[in-house]
């Protein structure tokens, strides 16, 4: 499985950005799928996630109610927008999509998609 993310980039704080992540081969339209992130000298850390089938989504708390994930039912393509940006947020983002699973994104059984740069100016 390939994960081609797309958006990311510079802003400044309380600004908005919109990631997409697209798989490659059909089968993550039944996987859960998110986001992971990593900042200077940080832990990867969980961002978000969401099943297969969009209905169901979950955050961590530094993001909840800022950021928000979405997916058609079914679909290979992933969405997060990202509002009201922090310079805390500011790292490297990762979209990431369960191996097997359809319900969550295990961190330690998951498809990585190369990182993208999200940096947050104050």
């Amino acid at each position: 499985v390939q994960l081609q993310a797309s958006g990311g980039g510079l802003v400044k704080a309380g600004g908005f950005l919109r990631f997409s992540c697209a798989g490659s081969d059909g089968h993550t339209s039944s996987l859960a799928m998110g986001w992971f992130r990593q900042a200077p000298g940080k832990e990867r850390e969980f961002v978000s996630d969401v099943d297969w089938s969009g209905s169901h989504a979950y955050y961590a708390d530094s993001v909840k109610g800022r950021f928000t994930i979405s997916r058609d039912s079914g679909s290979e393509v992933v969405f997060l927008q990202m509002d009201n940006l922090k310079p805390e947020d500011t790292a490297v983002y990762f979209c990431v999509a369960d191996r097997f699973s359809g319900v969550r994104v295990r961190p330690g059984s998951a498809h990585w998609g190369q990182g993208t740069q999200v940096t947050v100016s104050s």
